[in-house]
């Protein structure tokens, strides 16, 4: 159970739902409501898809390329801690990809979709939490559930963007983000000291 809950908190900090409602919201201002949420269905359906397709194919990349498990980790976990110090100290994910859409025929893959629930620290994570040299198949089915689970919240967390911006407001949002950016720079850090042990554990 302990697992399971650590599991959800870090895939909270790294999808970070709440971050993903300004980018909704200002993608679809110009919609009526009933295609505001379709465009949030859609979306989350079309991240949890991509995030899927890395669970399953990501460590076919890794082993096809040689890679070996302790160079991942490091370097997984460099990249998650890079991403979490933009969260921290960046201008936060909801105003960096509010900022990026042009297109608002196909906000439901860009920017909601992707990079705004499956980012690339997300698929970075999902690919580190299913490792078969780490993992057994029942875990990574778990995983893959909580994952699922996750991309559901954010999902309703859309459906209910306008109140939840009225409660919480962009502010309050952003801080969380921040936040959610601390929690993902410590799973980071642990990924690089982990995949370090291992790699001079080797060594001697």
């Amino acid at each position: 159970m302990k697992e399971i809950i650590t599991t959800i908190l870090f895939l909270f900090a790294v999808l970070d739902p709440l971050g993903s409602v300004p980018v909704y919201l200002e993608a679809t201002k110009h919609f009526d409501e009933k295609y505001k949420r379709k465009v949030a269905i859609r979306a989350s359906v079309i991240a949890f898809v991509i995030l899927l397709i890395f669970i399953v194919v990501g460590q076919l990349i890794l082993e096809g390329m040689e890679i070996s498990l302790d160079a991942f980790q490091i370097s997984g976990g460099v990249i998650l801690f890079l991403f979490a110090l933009t969260m921290i100290f960046g201008e936060g994910k909801p105003e960096n990809e509010k900022n990026r859409i042009t297109d608002y025929k196909h906000v439901a893959t860009f920017p909601i979709a992707i990079p705004s629930i499956a980012s690339p620290a997300a698929i970075m994570a999902v690919v580190l939490m299913t490792n078969n040299n780490l993992y057994t198949i029942q875990q990574q089915i778990v995983t893959t559930f909580l994952v699922l689970i996750v991309v559901v919240i954010t999902c309703m967390l859309l459906l209910i963007a306008n109140m939840v911006q009225n409660r919480i407001g962009e502010y309050g949002i952003t801080v969380i983000s921040k936040i959610m950016g601390l929690i993902l720079a410590s799973y980071a850090i642990q990924s690089i000291l982990s995949g370090l042990r291992d790699f001079f554990t080797v060594l001697h």
